[in-house]
């Protein structure tokens, strides 16, 4: 006798998929075009994500969007930014430059949980982040970190999009990995903030055990 699952019409049942989550990093406005720290192609990433989300809601778990949320966080913020370092000063906590894009909109009612991070330092990854919790101040820091969330919610698998590829969307992926959790890096739902940096970053990405994927 087969030892597969059977469902009611005896058919071997679908094996349920691995407890994965989207992490949507930092698709905010000051990051898209027309904000402090622009990146290339951001709105239309935002729109992409929006498109696929509403598409494969059904692969996930659970959906979380991380954001910068900066109060004080020192050097991070420059008037003369190097651009690694030291940045223009950008998602200011409870600013619309901290807001999530507005072309995120069509599917951000099926976005679970958002965590923000660098109230008071840089904090490239969303492993940074803790919940936003409903009705705390700007500064409040006593929700769960992003990690800790996650295996709550029984993860072991993630797939991270965002901006910027070459910052937070690698600094995010390679904590992934850090913390046990299987990932992977949808290319095409990212934008870089030096797209020749790409394929230096992806073969870092895959030397530490993620998964590099396009759609294509």
């Amino acid at each position: 006798m087969s030892s597969e699952p059977m469902n009611q019409a005896g058919s071997p049942a679908a094996p349920h998929p691995a407890a994965r989550a989207l992490v949507i990093v930092d698709v905010q406005n000051d990051f898209c075009e027309g904000g402090s720290l622009a990146v290339a192609g951001g709105s239309v990433v935002a729109t992409a994500i929006a498109e696929d989300l509403l598409a494969r809601r059904a692969s996930y778990s659970v959906v979380v969007a991380t954001q910068d949320w900066h109060i004080d966080p020192g050097s991070h913020f420059s008037e003369t930014p190097d651009f690694v370092e030291a940045w223009p000063v950008h998602c200011v906590a409870g600013s619309d430059g901290a807001a999530l894009h507005p072309n995120l909109a069509p599917a951000v009612h099926l976005v679970d949980a958002a965590f923000r991070k660098g109230r008071f330092a840089a904090a490239y990854s969303g492993f940074e982040g803790r919940l936003a919790l409903a009705g705390a101040g700007d500064d409040d820091e006593s929700g769960p970190l992003l990690g800790d969330w996650l295996r709550d919610q029984g993860i072991t698998a993630v797939d991270v999009v965002g901006i910027a590829a070459d910052h937070c969307v690698r600094a995010t992926a390679l904590d992934a990995r850090k913390l046990g959790f299987n990932t992977t890096v949808i290319t095409p739902l990212t934008a870089s903030v030096n797209p020749a940096n790409n394929a230096a970053v992806f073969a870092e990405l895959r030397a530490a055990g993620v998964t590099v994927l396009s759609l294509g």
